[in-house]
């Protein structure tokens, strides 16, 4: 039996992004309502959850939502009706060598990061299509760990083995992982000069490619899991060459 000859596009289908009001997960918001499809955001930050939705126009709602807090996930995920596909890029979390950081902090990107996602898929699988699709965000430390952040690395690999998980509890839902490198965003752009710079150049150099990502390419890798139908269990790196090095 054959199945679709060409990927699907977003046209009229409801995409769900937590982490929506800046960075990839706008990127790919934006990139939705331009292709004729809605979005709904969520995000802790009210004010710019309504920059964001103001920007997209009336094809882009929000809610304001704690991905550390299970009951703010479920009462994101209640009023929807249905989803067509979820992308989880939003989570805050901190990371330092293991003799250095507090358990706190170390414990943050599996608190935020990990257990975040989780919570949401856990919460959007009654309102997914089957034709629907999960994207999940990992990064490329899952495989190139720094020195500085084990738990963090930890958690990124931890995120990709959910992804292959789901992929074969949730069939006919589509469950892949987007592992980016460096991504010049303005994640990024919210810390010091020097700061930011001193990071650019690492990663520059540690990549094939010379340099870090921009938020278009990262948000182009997640629209092709999100739409390509015969991708499933997948782990994509946009992190030009960063983790083969």
């Amino acid at each position: 039996m054959r199945g679709s000859e060409l990927p699907a596009d977003v046209k009229d289908q409801l995409v769900v992004v937590i982490g929506g009001s800046s960075g990839i997960g706008f990127e790919v918001a934006r990139r939705v309502v331009a292709d004729g499809g809605e979005v709904v955001l969520g995000g802790r930050d009210r004010e710019r959850l309504d920059q964001a939705v103001a920007a997209l126009g009336p094809a882009a709602s929000s809610r304001v939502v704690d991905v550390t807090d299970k009951s703010s996930i479920a009462a994101f995920f209640d009023p929807l009706t249905r989803v067509d596909h979820l992308f989880t890029p939003g989570s805050s979390y901190g990371r330092g060598r293991l003799t250095e950081i507090s358990d706190e902090l170390a414990e943050s990107p599996f608190r935020s990061k990990f257990w975040g996602q989780y919570y949401a898929v856990k919460n959007a699988v009654p309102k997914l299509a089957d034709t629907g699709s999960v994207v999940l965000m990992a990064g490329a430390y899952s495989v190139r760990p720094p020195v500085d952040g084990a738990a963090y690395a930890a958690c990124n690999g931890a995120l990709e083995s959910l992804g292959r998980a789901l992929a074969l509890e949730l069939s006919p839902i589509r469950v892949n992982v987007v592992s980016p490198g460096m991504i010049d965003s303005d994640l990024w752009a919210r810390l010091p000069q020097d700061v930011r710079e001193r990071n650019a150049a690492a990663f520059s150099r540690d990549t094939l490619v010379g340099r870090p990502g921009t938020v278009a390419e990262a948000a182009q890798a997640v629209l092709y899991l999100m739409t390509n139908t015969y991708t499933t269990g997948s782990v994509l790196y946009p992190d030009g060459g960063f983790s083969l090095r």
